[in-house]
C-alpha cells in the first residue's frame, strides 16, 4: 500500500517526503516491539546460572533437536518462541536483535522475519526442559543425575566441584571434599597461633616472629649471665643482671670503682671502711659549707642593715626632690599659661608694628611694645631652663626607684634564706608555728590550697630528713570535721647510710597555750611492709605522708574546756621522733 502511494505522488514533489515518514514510522513501530519484548521475558536465576556450562551439559537421555538453540547449539535456557514456531535462548535472542537492524531480524533456521511483537516466552517448553535430568558437570567422579533445574543447588554441594583455597595469597584450587583438609592443616598460607604467645599469624611468618619478635620467647641475655629470659623481659632483667656494669652507690661520696653488679656488690661489702671514711670526709666538706653559709647568712644580714640605712636616707633624699618635682611642674604650668598671653601679646605687638610700619604714629607706642617683646623671651627662656630642669629630676627619680626595687628585693631574699637557716633541726624536733588560722582553715575548705608543709627537720647531722603535713579542714575521714596532721620522709642526702625500713615511734602534738600544759598528743609506730616508710626515691618529692585524720575534732580545736589550742589566731604543732637506737654517722 505504501508502494501504491509512492508511484501515484511520483509526479509532484511531494513522493519522497511521504516514503521518508512511512521508513520512519516503521522502524520506530519494530524498536518499541523489541523493547516490549526484552523487558517482558527476564531469564530466571538458575538459568543464568547455567548459562556459563550450557554447552558441556551431558544429558541423561539425547536432547530432543527442539530443545536445542539454532543460534547457540546448547539447551535452550528460558526459551523464546517466534512466529515460525522455533524457540531460542531469552540471551541468544535479545543478542540477535541488538547486532541486527530494527527491520532485518530473521530466523537462522528458515529466514523469517522476526517480529518482537510477536515473540513470547514458552513457558511449557520451559517446563520439560527444566525436568530434563543431567549427570552433574563433574562426572565421571561424581555419578550424580539430577534436573537440570536442581544443577547448580547440587553443584553448591558437590564435594568434586574445583573450589579455590579462600585463604589469602594462596592460589590452589581443590574439590570440595579436600578443601577443609587444606585450610587447617595443609595450607601454607593459613592462620595459626604461635606456639610461645598464642598470637594468630600466617603459617610462613611464624617461624620468623619467633626468632626476632616473639615477645614470651626466652632469649639468651645479652650480657652473657648465662640465663635464658622471655624477650618482653629483657630490659626488666637488665635491672638484676650481675653481669651489667654499674658504678659503685657511693660514687657520689667519691668512690670511682665501676665493675659487674656481683663484683660491685662485693666490693661495697668488702669496702665499708673506706666507702664511712669518704662518707665522714663528705660530712665534714658540708659542715664547712654550712658554716660559710652561716658567715655568709651574717654578712648578708649586716648588708640587709646596711641597704636599710641606705633605703631610709634615699628615701629621705627622694621626699624633698618630689616635693621640688612637684613645685617645678607648678612653675612649668605657670610659666605654660603665661607664654601662652604672652604669645597674644605678641601677635598684637605684631599687628601694631604693621600699623607703624605704614606710617602711622606711635613711635613711643613701638619702643615700649619692643621692650615688652624682650621680656616676654626672657620669660620663654625661663620656662625652658625650668623643664630642662624638670626632666633631669624625673631621671634621678626614676634611678633612685630602682635602686630602691633592688635593695627590697636582696633584703627580701636575705631573709628567707636567714629564716630556713634559723628554722632547721638536728635533734628529731620539731614546734610549727600556724599563724592565721582561721583564714587559712577557710581558704583550705574552699580547695585552696590543699594543705599545709612545715620546714624540714632532721633525726641528726646525717640522719632522717622529715616534714609535718596539716589540712586545717581535715583530710579523708576527718575533712570538714577534724584537723588532720601527718608526718612524711623526704629524700635526704645520707639515706644510703641510713637503715630501711624507718622503724622510730613519731609522737604528733598540738600545744596548750594556756599555761596548763593540757597537750594533746597521739603516737604511732611504722609499719616495715608499707612503702611510706621505704627509703624514699631520689626523683620524687616525698613519700605518701602518715599520720592520723582524725587527730581532733575542730570544735575541741577551737573552744576546748581546760586548754588553748588556738589563741590569737595561732596553733603550735609539735612532732618528736624516738632516738632510741639510732647510730649516728
Amino acid at each position: 500500500m505504501a508502494a501504491a502511494v509512492t508511484k501515484l505522488g511520483g509526479a509532484d514533489g511531494s513522493s519522497l517526503h511521504s516514503e521518508e515518514s512511512v521508513r520512519r514510522s516503521e522502524e520506530s513501530r519494530l524498536a518499541s516491539e523489541e523493547s516490549r519484548m526484552k523487558s517482558s521475558g527476564p531469564v530466571g536465576s538458575w538459568e543464568s546460572e547455567l548459562t556459563s556450562i550450557q554447552h558441556s551439559l551431558k544429558f541423561v537421555l539425547k536432547l530432543k533437536e527442539e530443545f536445542v538453540c539454532p543460534i547457540c547449539r546448547g539447551v535452550v535456557l528460558n526459551p523464546q518462541q517466534n512466529s515460525c514456531g522455533h524457540i531460542y535462548c531469552f540471551h541468544c535472542l535479545q543478542g540477535l536483535l541488538e547486532s541486527s537492524s530494527p527491520s532485518s531480524p530473521v530466523c537462522p533456521v528458515d529466514g523469517a522475519v522476526i517480529t518482537p511483537a510477536e515473540v513470547f516466552q514458552d513457558n511449557c517448553c520451559k517446563r520439560e526442559i527444566s525436568s530434563l535430568e543431567v549427570f552433574c558437570t563433574n562426572s565421571p567422579q561424581c555419578t550424580s543425575v539430577i534436573t537440570l533445574h536442581h544443577l547448580q543447588e547440587h553443584l553448591r554441594s558437590c564435594q568434586y566441584e574445583q573450589l579455590q583455597c579462600t585463604n589469602p595469597g594462596c592460589r590452589a584450587v581443590l574439590q570440595r571434599r579436600y578443601l577443609q583438609e587444606h585450610l587447617t592443616s595443609g595450607c601454607a598460607h593459613r592462620m595459626e597461633p604461635c606456639p610461645h604467645c598464642r598470637q594468630l599469624l600466617r603459617l610462613s611468618l611464624i617461624q620468623d616472629h619467633v626468632q626476632s619478635l616473639c615477645p614470651d620467647v626466652e632469649v639468651d641475655c645479652p650480657n652473657s649471665c648465662y640465663q635464658k629470659v622471655p624477650r618482653h623481659k629483657l630490659t626488666e632483667h637488665g635491672e638484676l643482671c650481675p653481669e651489667v656494669l654499674i658504678d659503685c652507690s657511693y660514687k657520689r661520696f667519691g668512690c670511682s670503682v665501676q665493675d659487674k653488679r656481683g663484683e660491685v656488690k662485693l666490693h661495697e661489702d668488702a669496702a665499708v671502711n673506706h666507702h664511712m671514711l669518704l662518707v665522714l670526709r663528705s660530712n665534714t666538706n658540708l659542715e664547712q659549707q654550712v658554716g660559710v653559709l652561716q658567715e655568709e647568712a651574717l654578712l648578708r644580714q649586716q648588708e640587709v642593715q646596711t641597704d636599710s640605712l641606705l633605703l631610709a636616707g634615699l628615701q629621705k633624699k627622694i621626699r624633698p626632690l618630689l616635693q621640688q618635682s612637684s613645685c617645678h611642674e607648678h612653675i612649668v604650668s605657670t610659666a605654660q599659661r603665661t607664654l601662652s598671653r604672652q604669645e597674644d601679646v605678641l601677635s598684637t605687638v605684631q599687628l601694631d608694628v604693621q600699623q607703624v610700619s605704614r606710617g602711622l604714629p606711635g613711635l613711643e607706642e613701638l619702643e615700649q611694645l619692643r621692650k615688652s617683646l624682650d621680656a616676654v623671651m626672657q620669660e620663654v627662656s625661663t620656662a625652658e631652663a625650668l623643664r630642662e630642669h624638670l626632666g633631669s629630676l624625673e631621671e634621678n627619680l626614676r634611678r633612685h626607684s630602682g635602686i630602691l626595687d633592688l635593695h627590697a628585693s636582696q633584703l627580701s631574699h636575705n631573709k628567707q634564706r636567714l629564716q630556713e637557716l634559723e628554722a632547721t633541726s638536728y635533734d628529731g624536733k620539731l614546734i610549727w608555728k600556724i599563724q592565721d588560722f582561721r583564714k587559712r582553715k577557710e581558704a583550705e575548705a574552699k580547695g585552696q590550697p590543699p594543705c599545709l608543709s612545715s620546714m624540714p627537720f632532721h633525726t641528726g647531722r646525717c640522719g632522717y630528713k622529715m616534714a609535718i603535713k596539716a589540712y586545717l579542714n581535715g583530710d579523708g575521714e576527718g575533712r570538714g570535721t577534724h584537723l588532720s596532721l601527718y608526718v612524711v620522709l623526704m629524700p635526704g642526702d645520707f639515706d644510703a647510710l641510713l637503715p630501711w625500713p624507718f622503724r622510730q615511734t613519731v609522737s604528733l602534738s598540738i600545744l596548750d597555750q594556756s599555761g596548763a600544759g593540757n597537750h594533746r598528743s597521739l603516737s604511732f609506730r611504722p609499719d616495715p611492709t608499707s612503702k611510706s616508710f621505704q627509703q624514699p626515691a631520689t626523683e620524687s618529692a616525698s613519700n605518701v605522708a602518715v599520720g592520723f585524720s582524725c587527730f581532733i575534732s575542730l570544735t575541741k580545736l577551737e573552744a576546748p574546756q581546760s586548754a588553748a589550742y588556738v589563741k590569737d589566731d595561732t596553733l603550735f604543732v609539735k612532732v618528736k621522733v624516738d632516738m632510741a637506737g639510732l647510730d649516728y654517722l
